[in-house]
């Protein structure tokens, strides 16, 4: 009996330590990007190592002594912001990321600057700079060299920088694995590189908040690869000149386009209606003339479309069509300088939430259907030249609040309703007869006009849209949430 208890506790006992040593074997090795076994502790080549050790001193200051602190930066002493890949049986550093996005990041010194080391990491594929360089230290990106990262580079990022000035490098363009370039809020001035053009692998280009100037340039629309299409393109908040390139046309894949905040000018070119898979389209606070484009009608993907603060856009509301554009959440024309009526067609749009139409020229009455648009959540129709009787219900009024607004339209009043009329809009005495003189001709009581406007700086938003506007955004999307 004890010979057999024995043998019966010998054999989870060999299990066990079958077990552990498939356990330690296992930790032992590994696989390479090649599919080849290599051990946990791989090495790491001095001249890459002494590259990476010198690249992040460039930024963090020469106080840091990255030898010191992390001996093995690829393994057993990792450096926040730092990954590494293993290819051929060594490690290889591929992400580089400085700035204070966790307590323990990588934050840049007071006199930051771009080491030449930083160029020798041949097996990069994403580098990331926030808040690295302030107003006190001018730095411009590097010029040369960008060719030694031209097989690897995926990602390069420089966001919120006051102090990197000076031009985008024309160099950039020789990053042929490039997918996403991003410059956000820095100080980065002179014309867009027609060479970021010739980027074929890029996916977004983002470049707002900056001071470019000069056209927008049209080498953007030879990246038209079904494969690898261009997604994104955003150069908002900048000074760029000029009238919008036909070429952005030939973008096939383009999801989204904003180009707002800026000192565009001419028409939208037609060429745009081949944007099939478009769902933004952007073109605020321009100069932008020709009218609102009928092709835009032709996109069934747009969810939205923005072209506020052009008043030289001038034209009229299509009267049909507007039933195609079954996916548009968001319209905002207002202050384009728009004149006749407002099309009854315009309720058949089921998805629409925001709909700014304020300080143009409509005239005319206001469909009633409008106040039946099934998603409808902010509605702006003050300051035109609307007449007649606003005949939306109480409960379409309760339900709206101060997202809707219709003061400022002389000769509109509303049908009395049990809980009165809309904030600036008089009762109608009689429906035949409506008021001849509205609330753009009262007076308050120090001898000014009452507050006709909606619209607050554009600085107030980062959407550029009015307070009440914005109010009206967040509370749609509070309730999408919920």
């Amino acid at each position: 009996m004890r010979r057999a208890r024995g043998g019966r506790l010998l054999l989870p006992l060999a299990a066990l330590f079958l077990a552990l040593l498939l356990i330690s074997g296992c930790a032992a090795e590994g696989e390479d990007d090649e599919g080849t076994p290599v051990a946990a502790e791989a090495p790491m080549e001095d001249k890459e190592k002494a590259a990476l050790y010198a690249a992040i001193g460039g930024f963090v200051g020469k106080a840091w002594n990255g030898s010191g602190l992390f001996p093995d930066p690829c393994g057993q002493t990792p450096i926040q912001g730092v990954s590494c890949d293993l290819l051929n049986g060594l490690w290889y550093p591929t992400v580089v990321s400085i700035g204070p996005v966790l307590d323990n990041s990588l934050q840049c010194a007071p006199d930051a600057r771009f080491s030449p080391q930083l160029f020798d990491l041949r097996r990069l594929k994403s580098l990331t700079f926030y808040a690295c360089f302030p107003a006190t230290n001018p730095t411009a990106i590097p010029a040369t060299n960008w060719d030694k990262l031209s097989g690897t580079l995926e990602t390069l990022e420089f966001r919120s920088n006051p102090g990197l000035a000076g031009a985008i490098p024309a160099s950039l363009g020789r990053l042929a694995s490039l997918q996403s370039l991003v410059l956000v809020d820095n100080n980065l001035t002179g014309a867009v590189p027609p060479e970021l053009g010739g980027l074929a692998k890029l996916r977004r280009l983002v470049l707002s908040g900056n001071g470019l100037s000069g056209p927008v340039p049209a080498t953007l629309g030879n990246n038209n690869r079904l494969d690898e299409p261009l997604l994104i393109v955003d150069m908002s908040k900048n000074s760029l000149t000029g009238s919008l390139p036909p070429s952005l046309g030939g973008l096939k894949g383009l999801l989204k386009m904003d180009l707002s905040n800026n000192r565009l000018d001419g028409r939208i070119p037609p060429e745009l209606a081949g944007l099939e898979s478009l769902t933004l389209l952007d073109l605020r606070n321009n100069s932008l003339t020709g009218g609102l484009p009928e092709f835009v009608l032709g996109m069934p993907a747009l969810q939205d479309l923005l072209l506020s603060s052009n008043p030289l856009l001038g034209g009229t509301l299509m009267p049909h069509g507007w039933e195609k554009m079954a996916s548009l959440a968001s319209l905002d024309l207002s202050n384009v300088g728009l004149a006749g009526a407002i099309p009854e067609s315009m309720a058949a749009m089921p998805r629409l939430r925001f709909l700014a139409l304020d300080h143009n020229r409509l005239s005319g009455a206001v469909p009633a259907k409008l106040a039946a648009l099934p998603s409808i959540g902010a509605m702006y129709l003050n300051g035109n030249n609307l007449t007649g009787v606003l005949e939306f219900s109480a409960r379409f009024y309760r339900r709206m609040g101060s997202r809707f607004a219709s003061w400022d339209n002389p000769g509109l009043c509303a049908a009395e309703t049990a809980g009165g009329a809309p904030t600036g809009v008089a009762v109608c005495k009689d429906a035949h007869d409506p008021p001849r003189v509205g609330v753009r001709d009262r007076v308050d009581g120090a001898g000014g006009k009452p507050e006709a406007s909606s619209s607050l700086p554009t600085s107030s938003s980062p959407f550029g849209l009015s307070g009440r506007k914005v109010a009206g955004l967040w509370c749609l999307a509070m309730v999408m949430v919920l």
